[in-house]
């Protein structure tokens, strides 16, 4: 498939003229008793290779990089095999990655984000700086409003989580009556409490069994549908960024 590279051939993309790359972000950490550590990845690559594949159908040169697989995970470094890659590590190997698709003329990169705690906006305003590769970046989680789909708030192996999984992998998601109930303990401090301040989350202290946010009524029917939106707006995206002049942005 010519907007999957991992799967691509020489010969698939030395004849392709692609404008547009899109590199999966995801991590590997803890999800909870129910979900795999590479939930983050899983999903990430799903979104944005569904995405490309629909955006490339309608006349969009995408494709899709393979998924870097670690991500900030320095607020759970006392849990077992959470991985962790600093944001001065992910800021140079994403230099690296800029690097190569620009001397090879792709100049359009989208970094679709698939863990709360990768943050790649202040990379993006070093390095533009310095490229012209025009850099950008999207939660894929954020590009449906979740209250049209879900009861529970959270962000951790949640009710959203939990459904998409079901609808991507339902052979990696153990049974909803194995999971915790992802209670998140409260800060004692009212304006972290309220989200004005904000402070990096102990994860063990936050969490007992690594999860935010009940998954117990998550169902692949839920899943499926926020995916469906999902995709649909991040296609129309790349459709749009792929035609776009990013030189001429503003009228």
């Amino acid at each position: 498939m010519s907007h999957l590279l991992a799967s691509a051939t020489w010969k698939t993309v030395q004849n392709t003229d692609y404008t547009v790359a899109v590199l999966p972000w995801g991590a590997t950490e803890a999800h909870n008793y129910h979900l795999p550590y590479a939930t983050d990845c899983i999903q990430a690559d799903y979104v944005a290779a569904e995405a490309a594949k629909t955006a490339f159908g309608r006349g969009a040169k995408v494709v899709v990089l393979p998924c870097i697989p670690f991500g900030v995970q320095t607020g759970q470094l006392d849990i077992k095999l959470c991985i962790n890659m600093n944001p001065s590590t992910q800021a140079v190997l994403l230099a690296d990655i800029v690097h190569s698709l620009e001397v090879q003329g792709i100049d359009k990169l989208l970094i679709l984000n698939g863990h709360g705690g990768n943050d790649f906006r202040q990379m993006i305003r070093e390095l533009q700086a310095r490229t012209r590769v025009f850099l950008c970046t999207a939660n894929w989680y954020q590009c449906a409003d979740r209250a049209k789909f879900f009861e529970e708030n959270g962000d951790h192996a949640d009710e959203l989580e939990t459904s998409v999984m079901l609808h991507i992998a339902p052979n990696l998601v153990r049974p909803l009556s194995e999971a915790g109930d992802g209670k998140q303990r409260t800060n004692r401090i009212k304006a972290m409490r309220e989200g004005k301040v904000w402070s990096p989350r102990p994860w063990t202290k936050i969490s007992a069994d690594t999860g935010v946010g009940s998954p117990y009524k998550a169902t692949q029917e839920k899943g499926k549908a926020f995916l469906d939106a999902v995709i649909a707006y991040l296609t129309d995206f790349l459709v749009e960024f792929a035609n776009a002049d990013t030189t001429n942005l503003y009228e």
